[in-house]
């Protein structure tokens, strides 16, 4: 009787503490853009914030969509893809048209141009959904016809989640040329330090494919080695710290 009444009560925590897991799956990528939204909004000012992060995580989480076609993953994780899309989207929105408006020059870029020298340096939002659009359509058109291949479904899924995980490689390399993290958030790292332990415990717990779980360690590696730089180049510096201020983060921003 007695355990019958403990199972009772322990399924539905269980169910609980899935659901809220899953939760933090789906939603917990975004979080680290939030704070960064509300201050380019409030500055105007969107120079510390690089675009190019919004161009790798639209790349990876469309690659990981197409993925999940060919080889059937946990839908949490295909969530957090869908809200990654659009959270980059309204970064790409904003700081579009903060930059265009802060612009003293107003010769118009846009994706038609096909320009490389301005490539993802556009005008126009539009321009931005338009490459989207393109690359969508283009990858979408290729695993469609591929989809029976499995040694192309696998490489997909490795694209997919290597692309994420070399997200902090920029940062990495920027603060060792530097031999400095001066103007890099140590909090926003904490922030990637916990989001990727936790994903990667959720990956290898729900025996999501093997392409999630390395990339997944490798993320971690990552941000364990930039929160070494920040420990070594405080504590140890290596040379004065004579050059300006760099944007918050590569990653993260």
């Amino acid at each position: 009787m007695e355990a019958g009444g403990l199972e009772w009560l322990l399924v539905p925590m269980q169910q609980l503490v899935s659901w809220g897991a899953a939760g933090a799956m789906v939603f917990g990528g975004v979080v680290p853009y939030i704070p960064q939204y509300r201050d380019i909004r409030r500055t105007q000012n969107a120079e510390g914030f690089s675009t190019y992060v919004c161009l790798v995580l639209l790349v990876a989480n469309i690659l990981r969509i197409l993925f999940w076609f060919g080889r059937r993953f946990e839908s949490p994780l295909l969530w957090q893809s869908i809200i990654m899309i659009i959270t980059m989207l309204l970064m790409l929105k904003l700081c579009t048209e903060v930059r265009v408006s802060n612009e003293l020059n107003i010769k118009r870029r846009s994706f038609a141009d096909f320009d490389l020298n301005y490539f993802w340096h556009w005008s126009k939002f539009t321009d931005y959904v338009q490459c989207v659009l393109t690359f969508t359509g283009v990858t979408g058109y290729i695993t469609y016809l591929w989809l029976d291949s499995s040694l192309f479904v696998e490489t997909l899924g490795f694209l997919a989640v290597f692309t994420e995980a070399m997200l902090g490689v920029p940062q990495l390399y920027r603060n060792y040329q530097n031999r400095s993290t001066e103007g890099m958030s140590v909090k926003m790292v904490l922030m990637w330090t916990s989001g990727d332990t936790f994903k990667t415990v959720y990956f290898i717990l729900n025996q999501a494919p093997f392409q999630f779980s390395i990339c997944g360690l490798l993320q971690v590696f990552v941000d364990i080695a930039i929160l070494l730089q920040v420990y070594l180049y405080g504590y140890y510096p290596q040379k004065p710290a004579s050059h300006t201020a760099h944007p918050a983060s590569t990653k993260a921003l």
